[in-house]
């Protein structure tokens, strides 16, 4: 972790898709929380999340690309389950390797951004952007 970043400074990667789909952490961390617990509803409640909202998202992934980024299973005995496809995997790495890439690329303007705070005053969130 560089200075910067430990001081709070990190830039936010999210791609923008043609037809208004975006591919961005959010999306990324559920498939990696779906890898860990092998599950869209257990990765939901990890993110705080409604299994619909998860099946969503997860949904959405599937049919921004030509391939699946998750493959999941209808309950049964076994109570169902999802997994990673490979090209979900690679997807992850990809991101990843982006986010990385966009962290070193601004390292000095986040630096000087960094250097420049007033650091006696709170500091504020912008509202919300409205579409």
């Amino acid at each position: 972790m560089t200075q910067t970043e430990s001081n709070g400074l990190h830039p936010v990667l999210r791609v923008d898709f043609p037809h208004a789909e975006r591919l961005g952490r959010g999306k990324i961390a559920l498939l990696e929380h779906i890898r860990e617990t092998g599950s869209i509803s257990a990765a939901g409640r990890a993110m705080d999340m409604s299994y619909r909202r998860a099946w969503l998202l997860v949904s959405a992934l599937n049919g921004m690309f030509r391939q699946d980024a998750v493959e999941s299973q209808r309950g049964g005995k076994q109570g169902g389950g999802a997994v990673l496809t490979p090209f979900g995997e690679e997807l992850i790495r990809q991101f990843r390797a982006m986010e990385e890439k966009t962290h070193v690329a601004l390292a000095s303007e986040l630096a000087w951004l960094q250097d420049n705070l007033n650091s006696s005053t709170a500091p504020v969130r912008d509202p919300e952007p409205r579409s």
